[in-house]
């Protein structure tokens, strides 16, 4: 069961992801982009929790996981933020930052036994630095300019700020807390999916702050 949530989920973040990349084609917006590559880096880490789930967890299917869940996901969403408030240096730092995370994961050593089922959690698999150490300053780098962009907006876009704040709070638990069980974290993933969606399209462009 938890396998079939986790790929439901991975399906329905891959979904979303495709609308906003035909968005951002018929609109030429770049946080578009940002956004779409942030929910598409969320379906991965729900497809390799259904991988785990399925064929039990080994370091393939937590490498995964760790970067598009941890490494990903949220740094992702914030420069597609960024961009919205007219930063347009952020779209070059997204792209310098995923190469690294992309590097930080294929090198990164992975040790320890895993259990058949269950997210793994990372202090026992992995050394602080770089891996833990990256995830934890790029998480909070990009959460922070999710919720001050938003925050910042509220008034000219409540609703779709509003969902974009309950999503990354859906996202942080769904993808961060391997104490939900792989259930429960794909569920997380899910509503963060849908939420984010949601609050990026809802109510049209918020303008830039720049503008």
């Amino acid at each position: 069961m938890n396998a079939l949530l986790a790929f439901a989920a991975a399906l329905l973040a891959l979904r979303l992801a495709g609308a906003l990349f035909r968005r951002r084609r018929q609109t030429g917006r770049p946080e578009l982009a940002a956004w779409a590559w942030s929910l598409a880096a969320y379906a991965i880490a729900a497809g390799a929790i259904a991988w785990g789930e399925a064929a039990q967890w080994d370091a393939r299917a937590f490498r995964v996981y760790y970067a598009a869940g941890a490494l990903l996901t949220a740094p992702l969403l914030g420069v597609g933020s960024l961009l919205l408030a007219g930063v347009r240096r952020a779209g070059a730092i997204g792209l310098v930052y995923t190469g690294l995370a992309v590097g930080v994961a294929l090198a990164m050593p992975v040790h320890g036994t895993f259990a058949a089922h269950g997210i793994p959690a990372a202090q026992d698999h992995l050394a602080f630095a770089p891996a833990r150490l990256l995830a934890i300053v790029a998480n909070a780098a990009g959460t922070l300019a999710v919720v001050a962009v938003a925050l910042r907006s509220l008034r000219r876009r409540p609703l779709g700020n509003t969902l974009i704040v309950l999503g990354v709070a859906a996202a942080a638990i769904g993808s961060g807390v391997a104490g939900l069980g792989a259930g429960g974290a794909a569920v997380g993933i899910a509503v963060g999916a849908v939420l984010l969606y949601a609050g990026f399209t809802v109510g049209g462009r918020a303008r830039s702050p720049a503008a």
